[in-house]
This record gives structure tokens, sequence and C-alpha cells, in this order.
């Protein structure tokens, strides 16, 4: 069993991480070096990634609940903000996702569901499995990339140069940055697709069907979006519904298959 304190301690780096952030926007003239918040926001992942191993990986099997996935999925996000944050100014998104880090996190301890994926399961299903966490981490954090564009966008065409925009890189930058995660969370989502018609035999039966479908019609939105880009170069407003609409598919598919499956079928 973890120690509370030790789950305390993480969420307590997530936070200082968090107020440098916010240190930091608010007062330009000495802001926080970005060394010391990459430290710290650091060490809180790397205790968080220590404690949800913990929790997922257990005797009976791997537990893949909600809550440890939605924690592992965001996880996944946090260390790519992370990194992002080190090269490019992204402070705003990083004063966000830390917090709901800690609070995922701390949701996955208190509420410890079990959902078990055994332990000598095919190599092939845990690769499925590990592929499609990673795509749709990718494919969350390009939607809340997609929302802070959108906003961005609403401000600038309103002639308003203050506030939030200046707090994000610029415009241009904002859309390469989006356009590359979701080119990577593309691969990844093509990989899992794949690997699930691969390694598993029932994705069209019941319980799975529906997950199956929406997945596909994800890959598909996000397929036709990277084309429109590449081919007509669709950007703007126009990016942010395709990844939006993209993304509530992988919910739908991935989060609303595993509240039927934990809480109302069981």
């Amino acid at each position: 069993m973890t120690s509370f304190y030790l789950i305390l301690l993480t969420i307590v780096f997530y936070l200082i991480a968090t107020g440098l952030i916010a240190k930091r926007l608010r007062d330009a003239a000495h802001q926080q070096k970005k060394n010391k918040i990459v430290i710290i926001g650091a060490i809180g992942i790397l205790l968080h990634g220590i404690i949800l191993s913990d929790q997922i990986i257990t005797p009976a099997g791997f537990n893949l609940s909600l809550f440890n996935t939605m924690s592992a999925s965001i996880l996944i996000i946090s260390l790519l903000s992370l990194t992002a944050f080190s090269f490019r100014p992204l402070e705003l998104l990083l004063m966000i996702i830390l917090p709901v880090s800690a609070s995922t996190f701390l949701l996955a301890w208190m509420f410890p569901a079990t959902h078990l994926l055994p332990l000598d399961s095919p190599a092939g299903l845990r690769i499925h499995v590990f592929i499609s966490i990673v795509a749709y981490s990718l494919m969350a954090l390009a939607t809340l990339h997609a929302v802070f564009l959108s906003i961005q966008n609403r401000h600038l065409h309103n002639h308003q140069t203050g506030g939030i925009v200046k707090l994000l890189p610029p415009l241009q930058e904002m859309e390469k940055l989006l356009f590359e995660i979701i080119f990577v969370g593309f691969i990844f989502l093509s990989l899992a697709l794949g690997s699930g018609f691969i390694f598993l035999e029932n994705l069209f039966e019941q319980h799975l069907v529906h997950k199956t479908i929406l997945s596909i019609l994800a890959w598909l939105l996000f397929a036709s979006l990277l084309l429109g880009h590449w081919i007509m170069g669709w950007r703007g407003r126009t990016a942010v519904r395709w990844t939006i609409g993209g993304f509530i598919c992988l919910m739908l598919a991935y989060i609303g298959s595993k509240v039927v499956l934990e809480f109302i079928i069981s």
C-alpha cells in the first residue's frame, strides 16, 4: 500500500510547480526560471508514475480501472506538456494541466476500483492497451490545445491583444504545435486500432462494438482533418471543430465504455 505521505508529497510538488508558473505569468519583470519549474514539476511527475505503477501492477493483474486509466493519461499529458514547456512558452497550458493531474491522481487513490487485466495476458494485448492510452492522452492534449487556440483566435478576431493572448505563443506557432500533436496522436491511434484488430478477436462483440465503431469514427475524423490541413490548408476554427469532434468520439469510446463496464453492468 502506498504511503499517504508520499501521495501528499506528490500533490505538493504539483502545486508548487503550478504556483511558480502563476508567479512567472504575473511578474514579468522577475520571472521564475524555467529550470526550477521543470525540475519541481518533473519530481511530481516521477512520484506520480511510481505511485501509479504500484496501483496498476498488482499480484492479481494489471488494474486498469477508470480512475487508474485517467491518471495514467494525465500523467502522460503532464510529461509531454512539461517537456514542451522547456522549449516553448506554454505556461498557461501547464498551469491548468498540473492541478488536474494532481486531482486525477488523488481520485485514483481515493476510489480504488478494480478492472483487472491478467498478468499472463498476451503481450500483444498489453501493447494494445499501452498504445491506446498514449493515443488517447495525445488527442486529449491536442483538444485542450485546440480550446486555447479557439480562445486566442476569437480574441485576435475582436482585436483584443491583451489578457490571455499575451500569455500564449503566437497564433502560427499554436497552430503548428496543434497539428504536430495531432499527427503524432494519429500515428498512435492508428497503431492502437491496428493492434486491436490483430490481437483482439472480439472487437465487434456486443460489449465492445460501440467502442470499436467510435474509435474508427475518431480515426476517420482525425485523418480527414490532417488531409484537409495538408491539401486544403484547413486551420483555425475548422481545425478546432474537427479536433474536438474526434476527441468526443474517443472519449465516448474509451471512458464511456469503462463507465458502462465498471459502474453500470458490474
